[in-house]
């Protein structure tokens, strides 16, 4: 059972931080919250203590004999703080110790996880982005903030993500998990794209999306800034910048104009090698018979290797079937050697309720390498093999 304290700064995100309180204490976790004064303005006390099971302080005053301001960091496995404020991040990052909440992240030793919650303007100020590369850079965890409604009409960067993402990443907080990506910037693709061919029919394939998000929930949790380039439909994970896109040159642009400041671009979307050559604006009747000219797409990875900065890791993903002229790894090295990229992800693939098939939450890999070094990764979740993917990728980027 692993201690945590739950810091709840005022913002009125902080209603959020009760499903996540629940879920912390549901799943085992020994939970203390500290809020602040301003927070309780927002969710009172008793909810906090109803849910955790203990009483709640907010100065360190209350039960002085235990000494609370030091005995709570000192003693927690993972201290995560949702939402933090604008002003939480400020005191943190220069060390106040003005309530018990700023008092429990000086004596903290453990993994530090900040959700940052706020208007746009206030997240995007210089003072508020100089605080959290202060805090970055002393190893604390700042998760971005997710875009989308934020108080009263306002929309924009500066939501809290939701408890369910903010979860996953306490989880990963406490697997002890290395920060090796911090201060790296990775781009990601996820998804299968959408090539129409009038307004309600398209062409497309059975890529659900949910390796890449595997791949930019990883990276953000080992300390990466993350950018999904996704056109699937799943929820935005938590501290992931995300780019909606549909068709495949929306892709290329997207992912080209990413890629040319990222450490590392991961290339896991199914990306439609065709698109019709003529999108109808008005829908297509029925005939008995169909004739559709294709053009193809280009290739996205192959034009990253192209204008690749030095020390940059270039990541293909390959899902191959055996045929008559090779097996899938056979066809997994022609393909390494075709595009150019330093590690390519070859994974089998076949018909729905294939294990490692699209659209499942498991799959197997072997990851090749331009070195010709082969790397197998057994069955298991998609976040064991977006971590044996980054261990590779780690081990490839340059120092600083």
């Amino acid at each position: 059972m692993s201690r945590v304290v739950l810091g709840v700064a005022g913002g009125i995100a902080a209603y959020k931080a009760v499903e996540l309180l629940r879920r912390l204490t549901e799943s085992g976790h020994d939970v203390t919250v500290v809020p602040t004064r301003a927070a309780l303005e927002f969710v009172g006390a008793p909810t906090w203590s109803a849910l955790s099971g203990k009483p709640v302080r907010t100065d360190v005053w209350t039960d002085v004999h235990e000494v609370p301001h030091v005995r709570l960091g000192q003693e927690a496995d993972l201290v995560v703080v949702a939402p933090a404020t604008a002003d939480l991040l400020a005191r943190a990052a220069h060390g106040l110790a003005d309530d018990l909440l700023t008092n429990v992240l000086l004596t903290a030793r453990c993994p530090v996880v900040l959700a940052p919650a706020m208007h746009t303007e206030m997240w995007e100020h210089p003072a508020t982005q100089a605080n959290v590369a202060t805090l970055r850079s002393r190893g604390v965890q700042v998760v971005e903030p997710a875009v989308g409604r934020l108080t009263g009409k306002d929309s924009g960067k500066g939501r809290l993500p939701d408890p369910e993402a903010l979860y996953d990443v306490a989880n990963r907080a406490l697997s002890g998990r290395p920060q090796d990506l911090a201060g790296r910037r990775v781009v990601i693709s996820a998804g299968g794209t959408r090539e129409h061919l009038d307004p309600v029919r398209f062409l497309g394939n059975r890529s659900s999306g949910k390796q890449g998000y595997a791949l930019a929930r990883t990276a953000a949790a080992r300390g990466a800034e993350v950018v999904l380039v996704s056109s699937a439909q799943l929820p935005d994970p938590a501290g992931v910048t995300v780019r909606r896109v549909t068709s495949a040159l929306e892709l290329h642009d997207a992912v080209l104009a990413e890629g040319k400041a990222a450490d590392a671009v991961v290339m896991a979307a199914a990306v439609a090698d065709y698109r019709p050559v003529e999108r109808l604006a008005t829908k297509r009747k029925k005939t008995d018979t169909l004739t559709v000219e294709l053009v193809q797409n280009p290739d996205v990875l192959v034009e990253l290797v192209a204008q690749r900065k030095p020390g940059q890791v270039l990541v293909g993903f390959a899902a191959e079937t055996g045929d008559a002229d090779g097996d899938v790894l056979t066809h997994g090295r022609a393909k390494l050697a075709r595009k150019g990229c330093d590690l390519l992800v070859v994974n089998e693939v076949g018909e729905a309720g294939h294990p490692t098939g699209f659209e499942g939450d498991v799959n197997a890999a072997t990851v090749l390498a331009a070195d010709g070094s082969a790397h197998d990764v057994p069955l298991g979740s998609k976040d064991a093999l977006a971590d044996a993917v980054w261990d590779l990728v780690a081990a490839r980027l340059p120092e600083g």
